[in-house]
């Protein structure tokens, strides 16, 4: 039987957008299945009484030179999002649209390139659209499926199961029972799939 990987993650998190340009390659390569499990890290943060590393200033000095570093190492474009830290509730929820009508993979794509590639201000709704719409997404009745009581509560619902599995940041990882947390874990989550 192949492996999996659970893949928690939010839009807004630069070290998120590396382990996804990674995971699909990792996981092809094992013959395993990626199950993406997009969550609100905010939601996470809050609940597990966790303050971002990225508002912590010796923290964030040194992250931002190591996202740099991973980015060149894995060979991908990136930029720091000037807009950052980015309030990501509407596209979160977007991703919840975007898994009950089978669009997540494209709609994964959109919005880590438009957050970490073009620097778009993804809490904006008129940005929100206008990246849609030239994605090919018909953008209003996302932005409509936002607004409904059914796709707030899957998104509570999915940072509800991300805390109770241990997810205390994004990108984390699980291969079965085992959990891996951060783009410089991915290695790990290579072996375990081969082990």
């Amino acid at each position: 039987m192949s492996k999996t990987v659970d893949f928690y993650y939010d839009y807004g998190s630069p070290t998120a957008y590396m382990a996804w340009t990674q995971l699909t390659k990792i996981c092809t390569k094992a013959g395993a299945t990626l199950n993406y499990k997009p969550m609100l890290l905010g939601g996470v943060f809050k609940a597990i009484d966790n303050p971002s590393p990225m508002l912590v200033e010796s923290k964030r000095a040194y992250l931002q030179k190591d996202f740099i570093r991973h980015a060149e190492h894995y060979g991908i474009p990136y930029v720091m999002n000037p807009h950052f830290p980015v309030n990501t509730v509407g596209i979160m929820r977007g991703a919840m649209w975007a898994a009950a009508t089978e669009h997540l993979e494209q709609y994964n794509k959109v919005m880590f390139e438009a957050m970490w590639v073009d620097q778009k201000n993804m809490a904006d709704l008129e940005v929100i659209t206008e990246v849609l719409e030239k994605a090919g997404f018909i953008a209003a009745p996302i932005i409509e499926a936002t607004a409904q009581a059914e796709i707030k509560k899957a998104l509570i619902d999915a940072t509800n199961e991300a805390v109770e599995r241990g997810v205390f940041g994004a990108p984390t990882m699980f291969v079965g029972d085992e959990m891996f947390f951060g783009q410089d874990r991915l290695d790990w989550v290579e072996r375990a799939l081969n082990d």
